[in-house]
């Protein structure tokens, strides 16, 4: 069964979010995110000799035309939130990005991965998909530390939903007791090198961009995962989990003809 069946078995209707762990910092540092501790004894399932890694899903192509809004058109401060001053997190070219806050070890992220990606599928190419990993769920930070390595490291396209299943559903990862060494040999199984992805999850870097996306979270007003904010102008408040992207459509569209499209 692949990971976007055996999530939409679990689905969960009710929107429900995934809080800042009490821990984690309730603004972003000025200093580097400290590098994930490397006492804790975490284990990782042994994978046989010989074994191919997980399959890879592959990143959808661009529709040939713009979703179409569906339902009532949302309102503002009752569907959405308009963010003051907001930027969208990343350049664009151009493109309307929409930025889902998520964190791997959050179950609710995890239920609706399955239905970002079947979203995804229907989105034209003036629409620009960014994942943004926060500190929501359990143990965030060595996995947002981990997605931002991987993303560096060129197999984030590999392994994103793969960490998905291997957190909520094979559970052959410790959320609670990962390492960066634990992480790194999940992700050799992708064909890095687990010593320089321990490396870079522990770089600069690294910290720079988690440092980024702790802002990007706390400008937009995101208080739990999973989120979406559009184009870093409005915060996506749906009742359900399709009840957000279904807003997100409408907002997407509104944005795309504000801009003459």
């Amino acid at each position: 069964m692949n990971l976007r069946k055996a999530l939409l078995l679990s689905l969960l209707l009710p929107l429900a979010a995934c809080n800042r762990p009490a821990e984690a910092p309730a603004a972003p540092a000025e200093t580097p995110t400290p590098a994930a501790s490397t006492t804790d004894a975490g284990t990782a399932t042994a994978t046989p000799a010989g074994t191919p890694a997980p399959e890879a899903i592959p990143e959808p192509a661009p529709a040939a035309t713009p979703d179409t809004p569906v339902g009532p058109a949302p309102v503002a401060g009752i569907d959405y939130v308009e963010i003051a001053g907001g930027q969208p997190f990343e350049p664009t070219n151009g493109r309307i990005e929409v930025a889902e806050i998520f964190s791997y070890t959050c179950p609710h992220c995890a239920q609706f991965e399955p239905l970002v990606m079947a979203w995804r599928a229907r989105q034209p190419a003036d629409v620009k998909f960014t994942p943004v990993a926060g500190f929501f769920g359990g143990n965030p930070e060595p996995f947002a530390k981990a997605f931002y390595a991987a993303d560096a490291m060129g197999v984030r396209g590999k392994t994103h939903e793969a960490m998905f299943r291997a957190l909520h559903i094979d559970r052959s990862l410790d959320m609670m007791k990962a390492t960066p060494e634990t992480l790194a040999a999940f992700y050799g199984k992708f064909g890095v090198d687990p010593k320089q992805f321990a490396s870079t999850m522990a770089s600069f870097a690294t910290d720079a961009k988690v440092k980024r996306a702790n802002q990007f979270i706390m400008k937009s007003g995101v208080e739990g995962s999973p989120s979406i904010v559009i184009d870093g102008r409005y915060r996506v408040t749906g009742k359900t989990l399709e009840d957000m992207l279904r807003i997100a459509t409408h907002l997407v569209a509104k944005e795309r003809a504000a801009r003459g499209g």
